[in-house]
């Protein structure tokens, strides 16, 4: 009786501890990779695609954001910073935006002329849900954000589930 409990009790406490989500966790050298030209966002781990959702982004522009207000979506190499629930999107991943590089691009630009000399960088960039219930906006490729990348919250759900503070994205054109 007591090799039975003791069975028992172990296989509760492995069942308990396995994880039956239907993607694993990602650690450190998962990678997403956003792809603004097709609104897409995949999560490669090395190599290999493990996960492709529907996104979307600030305005129709598609460009690199240049300054605060621009509602443009930043292209380059970020990683997520500070992650938490939303009481509007469901969940929000902070990222490292504005960079070391961003600062470089935005400089840069304001010594070209093409933006403004007292314009700000902006910042607050993140990954989100929609507002409740209004999840068609994704599927519609409809940008509505001020810069984000937002996607349907069950797909939110699913990443902020498994992604970490660090895991790196790359947004590009």
């Amino acid at each position: 009786m007591k090799k039975l409990t003791g069975i028992s009790f172990a296989a509760i406490a492995f069942v308990g501890s396995t994880s039956f989500k239907p993607m694993p966790h990602f650690p450190d050298e998962f990678v997403l990779l956003v792809d603004k030209s097709d609104h897409t966002m995949k999560v490669f781990e090395g190599d290999k695609v493990v996960r492709e959702y529907n996104v979307v982004f600030g305005n129709d522009d598609n460009g690199d954001k240049m300054m605060a207000g621009d509602r443009k979506t930043p292209e380059g190499t970020f990683h997520i910073t500070f992650m938490r629930k939303h009481e509007k999107w469901d969940k929000f991943m902070l990222l490292d935006y504005p960079t070391k590089e961003s600062y470089e691009k935005f400089n840069q630009r304001k010594t070209q002329g093409l933006i403004p000399a007292n314009a700000k960088i902006g910042g607050d960039i993140g990954i989100h849900g929609t507002w409740p219930n209004d999840e068609a906006i994704i599927d519609r490729k409809y940008n509505w954000t001020l810069g984000c990348i937002s996607m349907k919250n069950e797909d939110t759900d699913e990443l902020y589930d498994n992604v970490v503070v660090g895991t790196k994205i790359i947004i590009q054109k």
